[in-house]
């Protein structure tokens, strides 16, 4: 189990959050770098810090918005902050169009930037020449890693960057689904059954499950016109609204957990509950922690 934070808290409340998370038993808190948000690495530093047991990533950062060489050195200090508890999240982003930053050849930017991570996080002096990213000969990170590599989780909905990901992640995230249906599609994309898949979206769970719908409704609407027409299980009428049921997870408790186990039935390792959460962030991962853990133990 995991939860998903948006960089849109005060630092008390990730704290709290981070707390009662660990304490409840949650397995990951991830961070999301989105546009216009604070940067994941401030929130997951906090939590580290408060925290004992879980583990803590961004999901994710993007070769666009920060060079590979600042990805290794926010990874390796939130790796030193929390023990050896980090991974690393990365993906291509989402509306950089906004910043005028083009997304040239994603696929690649990926690629090259993972191998200049894990240079640098290993030490690796070797030297790496690629299109976009170089590294001099020599080139080594002047501070100590706690690790020297670190888990790798690649989030993308497309058929090649999962084939690619199945070569050299732990994880793949479909971000933004709750589609059991597209997970065994997934799975055949990676090709490599020792990588796991991790689902996650927007969550909302409250005693009035018709208002955890709507307040789902709202949250998922933004995303929606980036994931809605990558599914390939979906086929959508000219002007038909996506079914809200595929791309978050809302209602009860008692519904918030079936749905989970919905996607672990379906083979997802991991599913990710993403903000907002409830009413407020902090009060619906205490419903999540208090209501919905336990009916997922039983």
């Amino acid at each position: 189990m995991g939860i998903g934070l948006l960089g849109d808290q005060e630092p008390t409340a990730y704290e709290a959050i981070a707390r009662r998370a660990d304490e409840a038993g949650i397995d990951v808190l991830s961070v999301f770098h989105d546009l216009m948000y604070q940067p994941a690495i401030g929130p997951l530093v906090l939590m580290a810090r408060v925290t004992e047991r879980v583990r803590l990533g961004p999901a994710a950062l993007n070769p666009f918005t920060l060079h590979p060489y600042e990805i290794a050195g926010q990874v390796a200090m939130l790796d030193a902050v929390s023990g050896g508890r980090a991974y690393l999240g990365i993906a291509k982003g989402a509306w950089l169009d906004r910043l005028g930053l083009e997304e040239k050849q994603p696929l690649a930017a990926l690629r090259e930037a993972v191998a200049v991570v894990r240079a640098l996080l290993a030490g690796d002096d070797a030297g790496f020449e690629g299109d976009r990213y170089t590294l001099a000969p020599g080139t080594r990170l002047a501070y100590p890693r706690v690790r020297g590599t670190v888990p790798l989780m690649v989030g993308t909905w497309g058929r090649a960057t999962a084939c690619w990901a199945g070569t050299v992640a732990d994880e793949v995230k479909l971000g933004g689904s709750a589609n059991p249906d597209l997970v065994p599609v997934v799975r055949e994309w990676i090709g490599n059954p020792a990588v796991k898949i991790v689902v996650g979206c927007v969550t909302v769970v409250d005693e009035d499950g018709a208002w955890a719908r709507e307040r789902a409704r709202a949250a998922v609407e933004p995303y929606l016109d980036v994931v809605a027409s990558l599914d390939p299980t979906i086929e959508l009428r000219a002007g038909a609204a996506p079914p809200l049921e595929r791309f978050c997870i809302a209602g009860t408790p008692e519904e918030v957990a079936a749905r989970v186990v919905e996607l672990w039935d379906a083979g997802a390792a991991r599913v990710e509950l993403g903000t907002p959460q409830g009413h407020t962030t902090t009060g619906g991962v205490d419903l999540l922690c208090a209501r919905v853990l336990p009916l997922l133990r039983r």
